[in-house]
């Protein structure tokens, strides 16, 4: 997840130590229900915590959201979509609301220094003794799925409909919305009408929330490039056809696609993140190897910078005179693909009122899109086109925020193995925000 406080300077300015201040919430009924609730809330959160699991290894803490969750009355089924787990609570006649939260955590070892950290190994596919940290706040999103819940359930005379509560297994691998959408999510269960869900921020403060209409999340995709030459002696070079050359030529010619070929109203992004050839310093190699990610909201720009890389890598093989045989290969990995996040603006809108008249607007920000990945967007492009909108929770402590404004200091971001938020007060809010808007969805469809 990226961080946006520094690229977007004026929302720092606008978080002035008086704005931190949580004087303009309303002390509300959900508020104290909510406080009263906390302490057990903050424990669940602990467990969790400390007990992360890798994407697609997620059986113990699907496990206990399905305990939680049938503890609450939810008609429960576990292990849908590999370990993602359906809560369903039928409240009378009226509109069907979804709430998802993902559950998966990341391999880091953390170094919070916290008393509460993290100390879970596992091996990985490679062999090797990984960390495992929930470095990106689900421990946190599900966390506020269950407070939400249990705060729905207790106040069931305040609205009517269908409650549908999702914890969603291997976001961070872009496959477990996938997963859950393909056995049949929207066909086993009530189709919703809405669907919400929030992400902790590693650059608000706790105690305010960001919202986002329109594209929120970008598409990701990864994309693999093998560059073909003809190897030889280093002392040689004439006599070959040197791949690393052509991979620094290459490089180069793919940041046209964002500078020259792609809007500039269209954001987008082509970023090489791994390059690797060759074995000996008077060596060349007839191989070398890319590793791409790409970002973009339209999806049409997404299908633009695939051609354009192909292309641009054919063509400069060509210009070097290789052969067909030896054409640039490149791959794209369409089952990580995660498509961007569009925030339903008309829902959007409305979650937005929803938690200002719970927190107070000055604690409500308007929050740029970020070139980020989340498949929450997936479940706005089934046939169905149901509305969707995720917002952002500040997690971190207001001290340390304005410590970080006033030294400029940067803060842990998200899959920091440093990112420690400040859990009491970002559950607090997370479960206020949600319920809120969750229970004033039921109410504004059905017209109480």
């Amino acid at each position: 997840m990226t961080r946006f406080r520094l690229a977007y300077p004026l929302l720092a300015l606008a978080l002035t130590a008086s704005s931190l201040s949580l004087n303009a919430v309303a002390d509300t009924k959900l508020d104290q229900s909510v406080a009263q609730a906390l302490p057990k809330l903050e424990k669940l959160y602990l467990h969790l915590h400390q007990h992360p699991e890798l994407s697609y290894q997620e059986k113990a803490t699907s496990e206990r959201m399905a305990a939680e969750l049938k503890q609450l009355g939810f008609e429960v089924t576990a292990n849908f979509g590999g370990y993602g787990v359906v809560g369903i609570l039928q409240n009378g006649e009226g509109p069907v609301v979804m709430i998802r939260a993902d559950t998966d955590g990341l391999p880091i070892v953390e170094q919070t220094g916290k008393d509460y950290a993290s100390t879970v190994t596992t091996v990985d596919a490679n062999n090797n003794t990984v960390g495992i940290m929930h470095g990106c706040g689900h421990d946190i999103h599900m966390t506020s799925l269950i407070g939400a819940a249990e705060q729905l359930v207790k106040h069931k005379a305040d609205w009517q409909g269908t409650l549908m509560m999702v914890a969603q297994p291997a976001e961070e691998v872009g496959g477990g919305a996938k997963a859950m959408l393909k056995q049949g999510l929207f066909s086993q269960f009530p189709t919703p009408d809405s669907i919400i869900g929030l992400h902790v921020s590693a650059s608000i403060p706790a105690g305010k929330v960001g919202t986002v209409s329109g594209y929120a999340l970008a598409n990701v995709d990864s994309v693999d490039i093998s560059i073909k030459g003809k190897g030889g002696h280093g002392a040689y070079p004439h006599a070959t056809v040197d791949p690393v050359v052509l991979a620094a030529r290459t490089v180069l010619a793919l940041q046209t696609i964002v500078s020259r070929e792609v809007s500039p109203l269209e954001p987008n992004v082509v970023t090489v993140g791994s390059i690797h050839g060759g074995s000996k310093h008077n060596i060349i190699s007839d191989e070398v190897k890319l590793q791409l990610t790409l970002r973009s909201y339209n999806p049409e720009v997404r299908e633009q910078q695939i051609a354009a890389i192909k292309r641009i890598t054919a063509g400069i093989a060509m210009s070097a005179g290789l052969p067909d045989e030896l054409a640039p290969v490149v791959y794209v990995h369409d089952d990580e693909t995660i498509p961007s996040t569009y925030n339903d603006p008309i829902l959007a809108t409305m979650v937005k009122a929803s938690i200002e008249a719970e927190l107070g607007s000055d604690n409500v920000l308007i929050a740029p899109p970020v070139m980020a990945g989340e498949d929450f967007g997936l479940y706005g492009l089934t046939p169905e086109k149901r509305p969707i909108t995720l917002f952002w929770l500040g997690g971190v402590n207001p001290k340390q925020y304005q410590a970080s404004i006033d030294s400029g200091e940067a803060l842990p971001s998200l899959h920091s193995s440093q990112f420690a938020p400040d859990y009491s007060l970002t559950i607090r809010t997370g479960v206020r925000a949600m319920t809120k808007s969750a229970m004033d969805l039921f109410n504004q469809k059905t017209g109480q």
